[in-house]
This record gives structure tokens, C-alpha cells and sequence, in this order.
């Protein structure tokens, strides 16, 4: 799964609806929840602020924020002798993340 999508998605006569939002919604596992929300940021993006394809794709992309960064258990814990690796957390989001993807 990539960033790109379908371009009759993005065509300008397309009239996004809620059902192109839970579409892209129902791929989401932790691994591609990153990707799904740039997507639906970027679908949903020209419509106004009530609209429910808008309100609908909001919601999601809050939930697949989290889903992004904790979502997922990664290895089984340190070793002995070595030391854990940082876990990805909504604290811990890079400063880019925040910003860029909406």
C-alpha cells in the first residue's frame, strides 16, 4: 500500500461521499494506518468543515493517528545484556508528523 491514489478519486468531478472515506478506512491495520490517514487528509481537505464525509474522514484520521503509533506491539522486550529500542508513541510523534500530514 502507497500514498497514491485512485485517480478517479481525485478527479474534479468527483464528489467525495462518506463511502469513499470508509473505503479507505477499512484497510486500516497498524502497519498502513500512517498511509491511510495522509490519504483521507488529503481526500477529504477541500470540503467544507460540516461536511460528513469531512466529519466522518476527522474522526478517522484521529483514530488512525493513534493507531499509527500504538497500535502495535514490536519484538518481545529486551534481552539480556541489551538495551530496549524507543517505541513509537503519540508523545513521542516526530514534529513532522503533526504537521505536514494535515
Amino acid at each position: 500500500m502507497s500514498q497514491a491514489e485512485d485517480p478517479r478519486r481525485l478527479a474534479a468531478e468527483n464528489v467525495v461521499s462518506l463511502e469513499d472515506v470508509r473505503q479507505l478506512m477499512g484497510a486500516s491495520t497498524p502497519h498502513f494506518a500512517l498511509q491511510l490517514r495522509n490519504r483521507i487528509a488529503k481526500l477529504i481537505a477541500p470540503l467544507d468543515a460540516g461536511h460528513p464525509a469531512r466529519v466522518e474522514g476527522e474522526r478517522e484520521i484521529e483514530r488512525l493517528q493513534t493507531l499509527g503509533y500504538s497500535g502495535e506491539t514490536r519484538g518481545e522486550g529486551a534481552a539480556e545484556g541489551e538495551r530496549p529500542l524507543p517505541s513509537l508513541s503519540l508523545t513521542a510523534a516526530p514534529a513532522h508528523a503533526a504537521s505536514s500530514e494535515r
